[in-house]
């Protein structure tokens, strides 16, 4: 044997959404540094790393309704110093601070050697694959957003013009079915209130006519929804078909160029029947159909690895063609409350005066910790995945419970520790019982869920 990687080994720790605005090296807890190991014994530490790495004359406030997400260059430092060593930027907080923002987390990234993916100064660049290499073999991965701002997505090059910067976007649409009394309502309120003669006027002039679809018998377009004639009430979601063609494109690639392959997907589109009855995001279960399609797709193309993440709450685990699918990490660090600044916008959005504090804004938010993120321990509980191959195939699955401090003060709380007892079981539970939709079987012992492939339908 010349080279170390030639027998096909690697160990993959994955997470989620990181909103980082705090040490973490610091630090000493058992359970903390426990949770750390997991990703310095691994080849690749992944995180999606949510927001702006900037300093505050790096970038101005975009238009969002969120946080606004802002890590200091420093604390990349800490990451590191965690194990994380690839990250994706492909989200729905990469413009909080505009295209400066964004172009200023890519140089810091840089600077830090930490690879990245789903960003760029046009979308060829931001749609390319980032690349790591590991003792164990280089490792591709492709990194794009189905969330985001239209105005954020990176535009291709031309000869004629540079492309505009931003991240790798996967546009979705949604068809919704309703029954023939409903569509016939709609049809009358369309016509009544003149949008069908507004969209006319707008097919004669410069709108092109994927722009402004054409209604019928059948179909209608209003208040931006694709409504079909049905015989019951159904939702379907689709992934725009060119950047899929275009993401598969660039995993194949990254698959003739590197020894392991992995597809990240930022989204918060979901699915299936607990999407009539959530009450809470913390229980939805399933995301949307074009999620599914897209992640299949995207093993077909060469990943070996598809992580999905932005449901702020850990998703199922699918073992597709001996590959496997994580529909979702959930959180990784969630310190999105100790953000030092806000831009008026968000106080404006609240009634609050020039006086207000960043406090005052989230208690505004979250009614005093009564609605929002603080008020559901779901959002507080998630995972960290260690994915391992042996010889090339996929060995095991295990699935690490976290916890990130539910019911502490904003000050602690959104650290990652690995859990225990009660927190670990209901955890473990809803990812075994999310797994089976897709016929995965997962074994619970002593505050770990393992996955092996034999287990798992193929």
């Amino acid at each position: 044997m010349l080279y170390e990687s030639e027998p096909g080994d690697l160990d993959v720790t994955l997470a989620g959404d990181t909103m980082l605005t705090r040490r973490l090296s610091i630090y000493k807890e058992p359970r903390f540094l426990a949770l750390a190991e997991l990703f310095r014994s691994a080849d690749v530490g992944f995180v999606n790393l949510e927001g702006s790495v900037r300093r505050l004359d790096e970038g101005a406030p975009g238009i969002t309704r969120g946080t606004y997400m802002t890590t200091a260059p420093e604390l990349l430092d800490d990451l590191k110093w965690f194990g994380v060593n690839m990250v994706s930027c492909a989200n729905n907080h990469a413009f909080d601070y505009g295209e400066d923002g964004m172009t200023a987390t890519i140089r810091h990234l840089d600077h830090a050697r930490i690879a990245h993916a789903g960003t760029g100064a046009n979308l060829a660049f931001a749609r390319a694959p980032a690349y790591l290499e590991t003792r164990h073999g280089r490792v591709g991965m492709v990194s794009a957003t189905a969330t985001y701002r239209p105005w954020n997505a990176a535009g291709a090059q031309r000869r004629d013009l540079p492309g505009r910067p931003g991240i790798n976007p996967l546009a979705n649409s949604r068809t919704y079915s309703v029954d023939g009394a409903a569509f016939d309502a709609l049809r009358r309120m369309n016509r009544e209130l003149g949008f069908e003669q507004e969209k006319t006027r707008a097919r004669g002039h410069f709108y092109s006519a994927k722009e402004i679809g054409d209604d019928d018998a059948s179909n209608l377009d209003i208040f931006g929804a694709r409504i079909r004639r049905g015989k019951g009430f159904a939702v379907e979601s689709t992934a725009d078909a060119d950047d899929v063609a275009e993401n598969l494109r660039w995993l194949a690639e990254a698959r003739r160029q590197a020894d392991w392959v992995m597809f990240s997907l930022h989204y918060h589109e979901f699915g299936g029947k607990s999407l009539k009855a959530a009450k809470t995001r913390t229980e939805i279960a399933e995301p949307a159909d074009f999620v599914v399609d897209v992640a299949h797709r995207a093993i077909d193309a060469g990943a070996d690895i598809f992580v999905g993440h932005g449901s702020h709450i850990p998703l199922g685990i699918e073992i597709y063609k001996g590959k496997p699918i994580l529909y979702s990490v959930g959180n990784m660090v969630f310190q999105n409350e100790t953000v030092q600044f806000f831009p008026d916008t968000a106080y404006a959005r609240f009634d609050l005066g020039p006086d207000a504090t960043p406090a005052d804004f989230l208690d505004a938010r979250t009614d005093g910790g009564r609605k929002g993120h603080p008020a559901h321990a779901g959002f507080w509980e998630n995972i960290v995945v260690r994915v391992a191959f042996r010889g090339g195939k996929l060995r095991e699955i295990r699935v690490h419970p976290i916890e990130q401090g539910f019911g502490l003060p904003r000050a602690q709380r959104g650290r990652p520790m690995l859990a225990e007892g009660k927190v670990a079981a209901r955890v473990l539970a809803r990812v075994k019982a999310l797994s089976a939709l897709y016929g995965t079987k997962m074994q619970v012992s002593k505050n770990t869920g393992l996955i092996r492939l034999s287990s798992s339908r193929r």
